[in-house]
């Protein structure tokens, strides 16, 4: 049987940007994406200057996310984005991201998150766990629904990002994964 997948938020689980803006978390570094048109250009240069925005990373996560026995996958509006900025600083490989194409932020009536179908659709009946901090209720029973594996799905408090405990319960989940679990 194929490792479960570990799908990945960058913002909240690997960035957390909900901590307090003057005082970066201990063993972070800070990363400063331009926005919009202000991407690097082909000749390296910058076009249209915007502020930057500001990104917070552990890279002893990318360590730590390498060491768990799954198959990784960005599942983050950052998309291919998130292998040109944040996997270098994590030192992650390049690695495979969930297209969200036209589900991008799209409302649902039901209250599920505009991932979770994109999600379940993803990884087809595969075990999966997804780190973010938006999940909610109507998500868990969407899953448990839809999706024909073990699935986890893991909040983590956008203020403080993966923790040593966030860790745990991902090793735990891939040695023997339940149904759905929160």
């Amino acid at each position: 049987m194929n490792r479960p997948l570990l799908f990945l938020d960058v913002d909240g689980p690997l960035n957390p940007y909900a901590a307090q803006p003057e005082r970066r978390p201990d063993g972070y570094v800070t990363l400063r994406v331009p926005l919009g048109n202000g991407m690097p250009s082909d000749d390296g240069g910058l076009s249209r200057r915007r502020r930057p925005l500001r990104v917070w990373l552990n890279p002893g996560h990318g360590r730590a996310l390498l060491r768990l026995d799954y198959e990784l996958c960005w599942a983050t509006t950052w998309m291919a984005d998130a292998n040109r900025w944040i996997a270098p600083t994590l030192g992650l490989p390049e690695l495979p991201f969930v297209d969200f194409d036209d589900a991008l932020f799209r409302e649902r009536p039901d209250g599920v998150h505009w991932k979770t179908g994109p999600l379940v659709d993803y990884a087809a009946g595969r075990p999966f766990a997804w780190v973010d901090d938006e999940q909610s209720d109507p998500d868990h029973a969407y899953v448990a629904t839809h999706h024909e594996g073990p699935a986890l799905l893991h909040h983590v408090n956008p203020r403080l990002g993966l923790r040593e405990a966030d860790f745990r319960t991902l090793t735990d989940f891939s040695r023997r994964p339940p149904r759905t679990t929160r």
